[in-house]
């Protein structure tokens, strides 16, 4: 059969038409049954709803690809600090077009309700970190309107412990902050729980049940629905530029604020990935995630938790075993909630000095190197103060034959 036309795109129809009427295509009258109808319409729901699934994930930025794609920048921190100094701490909302600019650096919308400034409560639990609390309130005060500060007289591992935090000190040391700080002494510790975590749980819950919806959280202090709430640890700061992104913009429930993290000190950077603490939360009446749950990455479901979640990096500092004294060290080992790291052998107070000069794990622990940093500057700024290098020295060098504790001597 010859084509028609000379031109090849005709000759191919031409072609094709013919094939079809010689070999006219095979029809069922099974092809438009009311099942394999039905069947082809629920595959195209299914397809939809899984693109729109992948979709969204892609959009969320919870792909494997999506590497740190919440970070605190060199250029957030300065825009923070052009802001406080422009501003002073006014603890309100950026225009719109500052805050979409802002939050847009970070990937996330600004917070969409803007009429009234949502307020950032800060809670933590007090043992004997007295320098960490001053550290904490002189970084973070002029973001955070209110520090929810818990003491108890039981250890995570039960012992009894005096309080520490006396009206003295509140209203000497720390009374610039009065008017900043829920101080709340924990009730009803399950002393008879089976693990010492238990513990733990319920004092990071009493945070909440009786710090930020305790008696004394009434009148300016009153929580409200779209407030923030930031679980931590007391040697947990956050900087004052991942406040600012927690206030202005539209974050998801759960947001882990990763740390960079220090052992002993800001001179020994732990190696590795960020620490993942401390959290924050948006409230929402009874659906708030409770403290300890949103610590430990529970509550709901753990598809729910997953998809809630976020990690903004570079958010804050993490010291952990941070102290000026040896003894504080002891107190540590003897009062959380890891028991099997409060061995004797553990204890010698001149192979804790040697350990933290050198920058060695206390307890020998397989993995745990830490990398020396020489004149760190990546520390929060009220340790750059000359006053804060004179008292706080212990903070930036463990160099030295006492390893910058003040009440341990060599011996000989």
């Amino acid at each position: 059969m010859s084509c028609p036309v000379r031109s090849p795109k005709h000759c191919v129809s031409c072609w094709h038409a013919s094939f079809t009427m010689l070999f006219p295509p095979k029809t069922s009258k099974r092809d438009h049954s009311p099942l394999r109808v039905r069947r082809r319409y629920w595959r195209s729901i299914i397809l939809f709803i899984i693109c729109l699934y992948l979709f969204t994930i892609y959009c969320q930025r919870k792909h494997p690809f999506a590497h740190h794609a919440h970070q605190i920048s060199v250029s957030s921190i300065a825009f923070e600090r052009l802001q406080k100094a422009t501003d002073g701490a006014k603890h309100g909302f950026l225009g719109v077009s500052n805050a979409h600019a802002f939050c847009a650096q970070h990937n996330w919308n600004a917070h969409p309700t803007r009429y009234k400034p949502r307020k950032l409560y800060d809670m933590t639990m007090l043992n004997n970190e007295l320098d960490w609390l001053e550290i904490r309130l002189n970084t973070m005060a002029a973001e955070v309107d209110y520090f929810v500060v818990l003491e108890s007289r039981f250890t995570f591992t039960g012992l009894e412990k005096e309080l520490v935090f006396t009206d003295e000190m509140r209203d000497i040391r720390f009374g610039q902050w009065k008017d900043q700080i829920i101080y709340v002494v924990v009730e009803g510790m399950p002393l008879d729980a089976a693990r010492t975590w238990d513990l733990e749980d319920h004092q990071r819950n009493t945070l909440l049940l009786q710090g930020v919806l305790g008696p004394t959280a009434t009148g300016p202090r009153q929580v409200e629905y779209g407030d923030i709430l930031i679980v931590a640890d007391m040697d947990e700061i956050v900087r004052p530029a991942a406040l600012m992104v927690l206030r202005q913009c539209d974050v998801p429930n759960r947001v882990n604020l990763r740390s960079k993290f220090y052992y002993y000190g800001f001179q020994w950077l732990h190696s590795g990935e960020e620490w993942m603490h401390p959290q924050a939360t948006v409230f929402r009446g009874s659906s708030t995630i409770l403290p300890a749950d949103l610590r430990n990455g529970e509550g709901f479901n753990r598809i729910k938790a997953w998809w809630d979640k976020s990690d903004l990096w570079n958010a804050g500092w993490h010291c952990s075993s941070c102290f000026e004294k040896v003894d504080d060290i002891l107190i540590k080992m003897q009062s959380f909630s890891h028991t099997s790291l409060n061995k004797e052998k553990y204890r010698d107070k001149k192979r804790i000095v040697d350990r933290v000069k050198n920058g060695l794990d206390l307890w020998d622990r397989p993995g745990e190197e830490y990398l020396r940093v020489e004149d760190n500057e990546d520390i929060p700024d009220f340790l750059k103060e000359s006053f804060s290098k004179t008292r706080f020295a212990y903070l930036l060098d463990r160099d030295g034959p006492s390893a910058g504790f003040t009440d341990y001597k060599e011996e000989g």
